[in-house]
C-alpha cells in the first residue's frame, strides 16, 4: 500500500526553499541597485561635463552648418552636437552599469539582451557620423552642381541640384542601415534599378528640351577666339557693336535696338566683321 505524501511536510520545505531562495536574492538586489545607482551619477557626470566642454570648444559649429541645410530646415528642428554626443554618452554608460547589475542578478537572459544593446551602440554612433558626413557632403556637392548649371545658363539647375544631393542622400543613408548591420542587398538591388530609369528617362527628356542650349554652348567653345566685345559685325539683317558674349548668346548693340542672338547662329551663317567702330561708319 502506498504511503500516503505528507503535506504539512511538503509545505514547510516548499517554503524553506522559497525563504532560502529570497535570503541569497535580497543581496544580489541590494548590490544591483547599488550599481545602478553608481552608474547613474557617473553617467550624468560624464554627460555633464562632456557637453560643456564640447560646447566651449566650437564642436557646436558642425551642427550649425547642418542647420543651414534645406532637409534640416524642412524638419524644423535644431541640430545641437554636444547634446546629442551627451546624450549618447549617458545611456552608454549607464547600459555598461546595467550590463554589470543584471550579472549580479544571475539572470542570463537580461544580461544576453543589454550585453547586445551595448554592443549595439558603437555601430549606431558609427552609422550616424556617417549621415552626417553625408549630408554636409551631398549639400557640398549640391551647391556645385547647381552653380556650374547656373554658369552655364542651364534651365532647372536648382532640379539638377536637389537630385543630386538626393542621389548622395540615399546612398548615404544605404551605408549607414549596412554600419548598423541591416541587410541592404535587396535596398541596394532596387535602388539601383530605380535610379537607372529616373536617369534613362531624366536625360533623354532634359537632352530633347536642351538641345538648343547645348548647342549654344558648344558654339561658344568656338566662336570665344573669333568674337569679343566692342567688334562691329553684321548677321543676316542685324548690325552693331557685340557689347556682350556669355555662354549661350551674344548681344549686339545698334543705333536702333539690342538684340540677343544665340551662339550657333555665328557657326551657321554668315558673319560680317567691320574694323572700325559703329560710330565712325557710314550707314
Amino acid at each position: 500500500m502506498e504511503r500516503i505524501p505528507n503535506i504539512t511536510e511538503i509545505l514547510i520545505n516548499t517554503f524553506n526553499t522559497l525563504i532560502a531562495q529570497f535570503v541569497e536574492f535580497v543581496p544580489r538586489l541590494i548590490g544591483c541597485a547599488i550599481i545602478l545607482l553608481v552608474g547613474y551619477l557617473v553617467a550624468r557626470g560624464v554627460a555633464i561635463v562632456v557637453k560643456k566642454v564640447l560646447g566651449r570648444v566650437g564642436f557646436d559649429r558642425i551642427g550649425e552648418k547642418l542647420n543651414e541645410i534645406s532637409i534640416v530646415k524642412q524638419l524644423k528642428t535644431e541640430i545641437k552636437l554636444s547634446e546629442i554626443v551627451g546624450t549618447v554618452l549617458y545611456y552608454f554608460i549607464l547600459l555598461v552599469f546595467l550590463t554589470a547589475a543584471t550579472e549580479t542578478l544571475g539572470v542570463d537572459a537580461i544580461t544576453n539582451m543589454v550585453a547586445s544593446i551595448v554592443e549595439f551602440i558603437p555601430h549606431l554612433v558609427a552609422a550616424a557620423i556617417m549621415l552626417q558626413v553625408g549630408i554636409m557632403l551631398a549639400d557640398v556637392i549640391k551647391n556645385a552642381v547647381t552653380a556650374l548649371c547656373k554658369s552655364f545658363n542651364i534651365a532647372s539647375a536648382k532640379l539638377i541640384g536637389n537630385m543630386v544631393f538626393i542621389f548622395f542622400l540615399i546612398i548615404t543613408f544605404i551605408s549607414a542601415l549596412g554600419q548598423i548591420g541591416l541587410e541592404t542587398a535587396l535596398l541596394e538591388s532596387s535602388f539601383n534599378l530605380i535610379l537607372g530609369g529616373i536617369v534613362a528617362a531624366f536625360a533623354l527628356s532634359y537632352g530633347i528640351a536642351s538641345k538648343d542650349v547645348l548647342a549654344n554652348m558648344i558654339s561658344s567653345i568656338y566662336s570665344r577666339s573669333k568674337y569679343k566685345e566692342g567688334q562691329v559685325v553684321k548677321l543676316d539683317d542685324v548690325r552693331g557693336t557685340i557689347t556682350r558674349i556669355d555662354n549661350v548668346s551674344v548681344t549686339i548693340q545698334s543705333e536702333e535696338s539690342t538684340t540677343v542672338v544665340p551662339l550657333q547662329l555665328f557657326q551657321s551663317r554668315k558673319v560680317e566683321i567691320f574694323n572700325e567702330p559703329l560710330s565712325n561708319q557710314n550707314p
